[in-house]
């Protein structure tokens, strides 16, 4: 595990992950350690200890905001994982399945169009989601699929600042949401919070308020750079007892923001009727 961390810092310069470079050329290779370490939330020392081999128990937590800083893609943040249980003796993890969005859930993404949707997990993972909804949201699509997620859009795109033109609210409500997977899916929350916790300090203010709710209905403004100004309504479906759900944004039809949606859907044809993790 040490030697695997070490070639990977070694391998991610200052620029991939915002920090200066700095007059003239670096003797160290990619990212310094007390640099990862910073960008991680751990102390240097203790990053020198995991490094080093002198640290046989990190936490998930810590392998998954270095896995972060690291650029790791979900295999090898499995695989140092793997390397961690052995390292502590531990019997080796299975790797979950990667959920796959309900076949039913599909077809109403299809079904609702012009209306923006996405089948989201527990901890709003996007699954799927229709042209629309990829459309709607500015720069989601432009993510890999396994790193699409909404809470992480809301506080770590540059575009939800603009896009939800009551950001606040929309930030509170993602918050109190995520709380409510902590008791049915703790690692994914976990895993969640800790990176939105590193890299956003609105985020762990909020988190830690210990606000609880569960999104159900309700209205969210937007500013969007095609359609404008616009507030449609949210319904949320959740199907069976596997957590996922199936977010719409609607307009009734005839109004000014059901047109809105047709305008919206006309843009996003390009983008092919939805988006799943196979694509």
């Amino acid at each position: 595990m040490a030697s695997f961390l070490r070639t990977r810092r070694g391998q991610i310069g200052p620029a991939d992950v915002g920090l200066p470079t700095g007059p003239g050329a670096r003797r160290t290779p990619g990212l310094r350690r007390e640099e990862l370490a910073a960008l991680a939330g751990v102390s240097v020392d203790y990053y020198v200890r995991i490094e080093q081999g002198r640290e046989t128990a990190p936490s998930d937590a810590v392998l998954g905001a270095l896995a972060r800083v690291l650029r790791l893609s979900a295999d090898e943040h499995a695989h140092l994982l793997g390397l961690a249980d052995q390292l502590a003796g531990r019997t080796p993890r299975r790797r979950p399945a990667e959920q796959r969005p309900a076949a039913g859930l599909l077809l109403l993404l299809d079904s609702v169009r012009p209306s923006p949707a996405y089948v989201l997990d527990e901890v709003n993972n996007v699954l799927a989601a229709n042209a629309e909804g990829l459309a709607l949201l500015p720069g989601l699509g432009d993510w890999p699929t396994g790193r699409r997620n909404t809470i992480r859009y809301t506080f770590l795109h540059p575009a939800a600042r603009t896009v939800f033109a009551d950001w606040e609210r929309v930030a509170r409500n993602s918050v109190a949401h995520l709380h409510t997977a902590e008791l049915t899916s703790p690692g994914p929350t976990a895993e969640l919070a800790d990176e939105l916790s590193s890299a956003s300090a609105e985020f762990a203010a909020l988190w830690r308020r210990q606000e609880v709710w569960v999104k159900r209905a309700g209205r969210t403004a937007f500013q969007h750079p095609t359609i404008g100004a616009v507030t449609l309504g949210i319904e949320v479906l959740t199907a069976g007892g596997d957590g996922q759900r199936l977010l719409i944004y609607q307009a009734a039809p005839g109004t000014a923001e059901h047109d809105a949606l047709v305008l919206l859907a006309m843009t996003a044809q390009g983008a092919g009727a939805r988006s799943t993790p196979s694509d």
